[in-house]
Order: structure tokens, then C-alpha cells, then sequence
């Protein structure tokens, strides 16, 4: 009767509660609490992104090879996009006042990153730190609608400021 913290008015009926039931709730709940940082995306920083630079071109890492196409994390700033309805931006390393677009990869800055946006955000202001969080996608590729060639990418993206 110990572990029948509260029984039924009824004599040999189930109790309402017991000790026994509540420790296996406990522990499953716990299980469920300690796997919760491992479903966090891994987090990806600017100092990251490249393997090795040099006068043949920008190398990416193998962090940013084994993340490709992966739900990956990342903070940064967000530069003034190219139009206010966009639905994608520039994520960078330090605060810009101007845009970084450029216009062949072959011109590509090693400390940006491309952001499509999986629905419209209000954008924030260039000098407020973000995280991202969206899947992580490289190699040259040339927007359809813009036109705008990126050689690192994070797609279906969504952000919060920090």
C-alpha cells in the first residue's frame, strides 16, 4: 500500500495512482529531456567555411562537405537585402552598410553566406546578430529569378534575432 498514493474508495479496486506508475513516467520523460541536444542542428561558424584559400580559389571545409544538405545553424548579420519583399538575404560575418552581391562566384567573399528563406520574415537591422537555422547547401549555383550565383547556401531557411 506504500506505493498507492491515492486508492479507490472501493476495496480491491486499481488504484487511481500509484508510486511505480509515476517513477515510469518520470524516467520516460527524462529519457525524452536528455536526447533533446542531440536533435539540435549542428552549428556552422564563418571560420568554418573554408578548407584552405589560395590564389586557385576558395576550398570548402570538410565540417561544411559532411553538412551539405544537412539542417546546420548559424549566426551572423544580416546585410540590407536587394529588395524589401525579398525572400532571401546575405548572411555576414560582421555588420554592412552595403549590399555584398556580387556578380560571378569568381568574385565570392569567403565570409558570406546566401539565405533563402523558407516563408517571408521582416527583416531586421543590419547591426542586430541573427541565427539561422536551414539546410546547408554548396557549390556554384545561379538563382532563376534573380539571377544571383552563390557558391554557399542556406535553403528553407528561417532566422531569430539574437
Amino acid at each position: 500500500m506504500v506505493n498507492n498514493i491515492l486508492q479507490s474508495n472501493q476495496a480491491g479496486a486499481t488504484p487511481l495512482f500509484s508510486l511505480r506508475r509515476l517513477q515510469q513516467r518520470l524516467a520516460g520523460v527524462c529519457l525524452v529531456l536528455l536526447t533533446l541536444p542531440a536533435l539540435a542542428a549542428p552549428s556552422l561558424t564563418f571560420d568554418e567555411l573554408y578548407g584552405k584559400i589560395s590564389v586557385l580559389g576558395m576550398e570548402f571545409s570538410e565540417k561544411v562537405k559532411g553538412l551539405s544538405l544537412q539542417t546546420v545553424e548559424m549566426n551572423g548579420f544580416m546585410a540590407p537585402p536587394l529588395k524589401a519583399d525579398a525572400q532571401f538575404f546575405v548572411l555576414t560575418k560582421a555588420p554592412m552598410a552595403l549590399c555584398p552581391f556580387c556578380s560571378s562566384d569568381a568574385d565570392w567573399p569567403s565570409d558570406i553566406v546566401v539565405v533563402y528563406l523558407d516563408k517571408k520574415q521582416p527583416f531586421v537591422q543590419n547591426n542586430a546578430m541573427i541565427k539561422v537555422t536551414g539546410k546547408l547547401e554548396y557549390g556554384s549555383w545561379t538563382d532563376p529569378e534573380t539571377g544571383f550565383v552563390s557558391l554557399l547556401r542556406i535553403t528553407n531557411a528561417r532566422f531569430k534575432k539574437l
